[in-house]
Formats: C-alpha cells, sequence, structure tokens
C-alpha cells in the first residue's frame, strides 16, 4: 500500500489549470488535495447517494471509509448509519484527516472519528461492519495480503467490503475487475453484489469466508 487516498486525476480530466490556480489564491494544500481528489462535477458521474443506499446499512453500523480524502464519502456514511453508528475516515494524510475532522464538527457528526492509517495497516481501532473504499483500490500494495489480514483482524463476522474503483478502459490509475475479484478470493473474501450503473467505475460488494477455527482464535 503506497498511498491509500483519492487517485491523481486522469489527465484528460481538466483539473490542473485550476488547481494551480486555487495554489496561487493561496487557498492552503489540504484544499488544493480536496479539489485534485474530488474534481468538478462529481456528484453526476458518482451518483454518491445511490451508492450509499445500495450498501444497505442499518442504524448503529460501524464502517471504514479507507482512503477518505476531504470526506467525500464519509459524511454520506455518517448519516446512513446515524448517530449510534460509527464512520472511521482513514487515511494517511494527516491534513486531510484534520479536514475531515473540522468539516465533521461543523456539519454536527460526532458519529466520524478519523484514523491516521499507515501504508500497510489500516490501524483500525475495533472491528467495523463494512470497510468501504472508493478510487483508492490501485494504491495498494499486497492487496491480497493487506484485505487477508483486514478479514482476520478488523472486520466484524458478518461484515462486508465495498469497493469502488475506476474501470481500465475510463482511466489509468485504475484495477480490472478480473483482478480485484481474483485478488480479494485470494484474501479469503466472496463476491456477492456487483452494480454496474456507475459508467466509470467498478462497484462490487464481497463477504468474508467462513474463517476456519485457528483464523477465528486469532
Amino acid at each position: 500500500m503506497t498511498n491509500p487516498r483519492r487517485p491523481t486525476p486522469h489527465p484528460h480530466i481538466a483539473i490542473w489549470p485550476a488547481l494551480v490556480g486555487l495554489l496561487l489564491l493561496g487557498v492552503g494544500c489540504t484544499m488544493a488535495k480536496r479539489c485534485m481528489y474530488e474534481g468538478f462535477g462529481r456528484d453526476a458521474w458518482q451518483q454518491p447517494e445511490r451508492v450509499v443506499a445500495d450498501l444497505a446499512l442499518a442504524p448503529g453500523a460501524k464502517v471504514a471509509d479507507l482512503g477518505s480524502g476531504g470526506g467525500y464519502f464519509t459524511f454520506r456514511l455518517a448519516r446512513a448509519v446515524g448517530p449510534s453508528g460509527r464512520v472511521y475516515a482513514l487515511d494517511v494524510d494527516e491534513g486531510m484527516n484534520e479536514h475531515v475532522a473540522d468539516e465533521a464538527a461543523e456539519q454536527d457528526l460526532a458519529n466520524v472519528a478519523t484514523v491516521l492509517a499507515a501504508a500497510d495497516d489500516p490501524r483500525l481501532p475495533e472491528p467495523v461492519d463494512l470497510l468501504f473504499t472508493s478510487n483508492t483500490y490501485h494504491h495498494l500494495e499486497n492487496r491480497a495480503a493487506y484485505f487477508r489480514a483486514v478479514r482476520e483482524r478488523y472486520l466484524a463476522p458478518s461484515g462486508r467490503i465495498a469497493i469502488v474503483e475506476f474501470r481500465p478502459e475510463k482511466f489509468s490509475h485504475s484495477t480490472a475487475r478480473e483482478t480485484i475479484e481474483q485478488e480479494m478470493t485470494a484474501a479469503g473474501f466472496r463476491l456477492v453484489k456487483a452494480f454496474d450503473y456507475l459508467e466509470r467505475q467498478h462497484f462490487l460488494v464481497f463477504a468474508a469466508e467462513t474463517l476456519d477455527p485457528e483464523e477465528a482464535a486469532r
């Protein structure tokens, strides 16, 4: 895992001139990164409300947003699980985590907590019902080993992994669906649902296979 956060935008997206302009205006590194990762007009193609709705999160659920960046999905997930739930925003960028913490306070979302993740460890403080990651999968190294460790250490027994990842035919920073499925199978997961309405991305949901007694005892 080299950089679990939002990807560098594809060169065909006209965002770099705007980013440079923001830096020249002195808006700060964190704001510039947020614009870079989220782009412009993202809601139209990302369909975030539909994505979150299709996760069918129960009130009180515990969720990890791996590669949370500026909190694009974090705050939507927090509203979906309600005040009794918990959303951990995981990112290796301390500045982005600080931004998410400030924004959560501004939006009165006391159920959001930020976690400074390591390159090879999400560092979750407790198991979660769902680990969600958007546009981050391709940044991870040794992905089968990474998600095997997540399954063994950080996922509730009935927990799921939801992966939203760019399609190779749409962006260079991407992963083929076949690769994701192979790696997640190697990590001990099975595909339980695939949504195809996102034009630019795969949207795949995996559930953990039953742990053997040795793993369960860890």
